[in-house]
């Protein structure tokens, strides 16, 4: 890649794409179902040698199907090869130039331990260019054939680069990996799972390099992390216990067999990514490390002509990013971004650990990701997207720039609401960042706003400044909500002294957070002080019906999706695994909404899937029925076919669920609704 190649690019964009002055947008907010939608286009891989582009579509929103292009010749319709009326393609990749490796998800009533789960299962297979499934006489050792028919090939490990006809995969259930030939169909065994050994990781040539052990001091459960030398020798070198949280690992492998890359956190309060000499057992310079934000992994070349090169380090911000090392990514980055349109907003940023205020450049509205390049770097797969922005993937070669989709093509005209990255200070000095969409200003006006406060799951968990799948943030902008995700003492992903200032906080700190940040809305003018309410999922369901049991007349009524209406539940699964009984165990302390039904003063509105193993149906049927029982406005809607997690979700039960939120603020929040 050359900044020749590159030159002209933001006339080519124009050209390539059609792009125009956009039309007035229609005065009524668009339907649920364009939010709700199967994405048009997701998952977009580009074959090593630039041949192809796969992707997977849905044109109707509801069924997906792959599809897969000539990139030469992208004008032309792809071949279609739609998904088996009893599973569904979620995801496709190239892993060799005329191989593709295809996940398919499907609700079954099986499970791999063979007893009834009223559940999704996941499948992967090989598939050629015309969509065929690859003959494979691979069979795991121990397997039924059912197990092995609900497995498919198992877990992808290596796609082996330098391999011209294999790839590396591993038995989900044993352990084992096997070296897979997509050509003869053969495999071979590499080498055997155990029980103490797991998380294999495979330098670029297929060698398994590291593994994990979870194992016990003196009762202190703790996680080993192995490393194979370059004699082919293994011998433990890092231990971290669970009751430190301080996670060590592989982030990466380099050329020189004797040094590899660790993530690191130990002294510092985001992880940072060091050279290690395995000879020495010795940690070396630091390769990388962000100032604000945690260092995650390392993006190597698979160019002949630098193959296994560091080209730079990805890291967690206020989205996934990747600090370019190679110069030549690094300025190809830097001109996409610039002829897609992206401009910079600054943010002054202040570090929650030490307090220091630095200057943070995001997108603003979106910012752009080079999801897949060519073996050479010649042809990138880009996705745009953003708060403001549904993902659009672009493909670059020969210098242009042609639009290959939009996720969500609907909205499109959509007078979406501007969204951007934000710091309030909650009541004991704690600094908590946040997510803030509000709704065109130019249709609703300058505010304040009806505003909703939407805490994310986990509690172990984040949100970034990217496009909302589930559709709760931009829905409700485009309806005149303001929508604010506090990123909470307890959220991962924003440092070690945020996350820890959870322990023990459940519906205490942790819920302060949240209305501190319903306080902040009000004192910015954003939010109209006596219309605000509360929409979380998960966790965030389970602080939704905390908010209806706190007697601070914050908010009108509250909307819980899927959650535990006691901390117990969360308890009990955590003490079940002797490593999460000592990680994570011990920070799930603080009030339970059901022992305090009494106090709860607002209305509410309880969804959940009735296919939810995690958290199971039944926290909201106990939490709705003993609110009944004292005549508390309460509603309650159990979801078909819906499991926990939102990649099972149907369009249909994403759009119920967008709908039944939005009629239950206008009729029943508060004593006029939100």
């Amino acid at each position: 890649m050359t900044s020749q190649l590159l030159g002209g690019l933001v006339a080519a964009v124009l050209l390539a794409t059609g792009a125009s002055a956009p039309s007035a947008a229609a005065t009524n907010p668009p339907e649920a179902s364009a939010f709700a939608r199967r994405p048009a286009i997701s998952s977009v891989s580009i074959s090593p040698n630039g041949e192809h582009i796969v992707a997977v579509i849905s044109a109707d929103g509801k069924r997906r199907a792959l599809a897969i292009w000539k990139a030469d010749d992208l004008r032309s319709a792809p071949h279609v090869v739609g998904s088996d009326p009893r599973s569904e393609i979620i995801a496709a990749q190239f892993i060799k130039n005329d191989r593709l490796f295809v996940t398919t998800q499907q609700l079954a009533d099986f499970s791999l331990s063979g007893t009834a789960e009223r559940s999704y299962r996941t499948r992967t297979q090989v598939l050629d260019l015309e969509g065929n499934p690859v003959r494979i006489g691979l069979k795991f050792d121990g397997l039924t054939d059912e197990q092995q028919q609900f497995v498919g090939i198992g877990g992808l490990v290596s796609s082996l680069p330098q391999d011209p006809q294999s790839i590396l995969v591993r038995d989900p259930m044993r352990g084992d990996t096997y070296v897979l030939n997509l050509y003869t169909g053969r495999s071979e065994r590499r080498e055997r799972g155990s029980d103490r050994f797991s998380s294999p990781q495979a330098d670029l040539n297929g060698e398994i390099r590291a593994r994990q052990q979870v194992d016990f001091d003196n009762g202190a459960a703790y996680i080993a992390q192995w490393i194979k030398d370059p004699s082919g020798n293994w011998a433990e070198h890092f231990r971290w216990y669970a009751r430190d949280r301080k996670p060590v690992s592989i982030a990466g492998f380099s050329n020189d067999p004797n040094i590899i890359f660790v993530s690191h956190v130990e002294g510092r309060d985001h992880d940072a990514i060091y050279e290690y000499d395995i000879a020495q057992r010795k940690l070396g310079d630091v390769a990388f490390a962000h100032p604000l934000f945690s260092a995650s992994g390392v993006v190597r070349s698979r160019s002949p002509q630098d193959f296994g090169e560091v080209l730079g380090f990805s890291y967690e911000a206020e989205r996934g990013r990747v600090y370019w090392a190679d110069p030549q990514m690094e300025a190809a980055f830097s001109q996409i971004r610039a002829a897609l349109g992206v401009r910079d907003v600054a943010v002054d940023w202040k570090d929650t650990a030490t307090g220091q205020v630095a200057r943070l450049n995001v997108g603003e509205g979106a910012d752009i990701d080079i999801v897949s390049y060519t073996d050479d770097r010649s042809k990138f797969i880009i996705r745009k997207a953003g708060g403001s922005l549904p993902p659009e993937y672009y493909v670059l070669q020969h210098g242009r720039m042609s639009l290959l989709g939009r996720a969500n093509p609907e909205l499109r005209e959509a007078k979406l609401g501007p969204v951007s990255l934000v710091q309030y200070a909650a009541r004991d000095g704690l600094t908590i960042p946040a997510i803030l969409t509000k709704p065109d200003p130019t249709v609703f006006g300058p505010g304040p706003y009806p505003s909703i406060i939407t805490p994310h799951g986990g509690p172990w968990a984040r949100d970034e400044l990217d496009w909302d799948a589930s559709g709760w943030t931009q829905y409700f902008a485009t309806r005149g909500y303001a929508v604010l995700q506090p990123q909470f003492r307890g959220s991962e992903g924003w440092g070690q002294t945020l996350w820890r200032a959870g322990d023990g906080e459940w519906g205490r700190k942790m819920q302060d957070d949240k209305d501190d940040g319903a306080r902040w809305l009000i004192e910015q003018g954003v939010a109209a002080p006596d219309r605000i309410a509360m929409h979380g999922y998960s966790y965030g369901g389970y602080a939704a019906m905390m908010a209806a049991v706190r007697p601070n007349g914050l908010y009108q009524c509250a909307i819980a999706g899927a959650g535990p209406a006691t901390i117990d539940l969360f308890k009990k699964g955590t003490y079940n695994s002797r490593f999460l009984r000592e990680f994570q165990h011990p920070t799930a302390n603080g009030e339970d909404p059901l022992r305090r039904i009494g106090e709860v003063s607002i209305p509410i509105y309880l969804y959940t899937g009735d296919r939810d193993t995690r958290v199971v149906p039944a926290e909201s049927r106990t939490f709705a029925a003993a609110l009944e029982r004292l005549g508390k406005p309460v509603q309650l809607r159990i979801l078909p076919d819906m499991e926990h997690t939102i990649n099972t979700w149907t369009p249909e039960n994403t759009e119920a669920i967008l709908t039944s939120i939005e009629e239950f603020l206008k009729t029943s929040c508060g004593p006029n609704g939100l």
